[in-house]
């Protein structure tokens, strides 16, 4: 398994882009979080295998029908934190 951290900028905000990276996450198995960030991007925590983390990012580039995303920066990431299923928060 694989943990990394996505930073979307760009319209993600007020477009559903956290309604539909929940169901994305949930039709691949992945497993974390989503949620709008102060500066207007929105930041995903998960963890996946390798073939599911790679078709989540890819589908993170294009986002819900009415975003526009203009960059993704994605990181590693590891805090310890073990999660159970995908959620929005905040």
């Amino acid at each position: 398994m694989v943990v990394k951290r996505f930073s979307i900028y760009g319209r993600v905000q007020g477009v559903a882009f956290r309604f539909f990276t929940l169901k994305e996450a949930e039709k691949l198995g992945v497993k974390g979080y989503v949620r709008n960030c102060n500066d207007g991007s929105v930041e995903v925590i998960a963890t996946a295998d390798e073939l599911a983390m790679a078709q989540f990012e890819q589908w993170l580039h294009q986002g819900s029908p009415s975003a526009k995303v203009e960059r993704v920066i994605v990181s590693d990431y590891s805090s310890g934190e073990t999660f159970d299923r995908f959620e929005i928060k905040g």
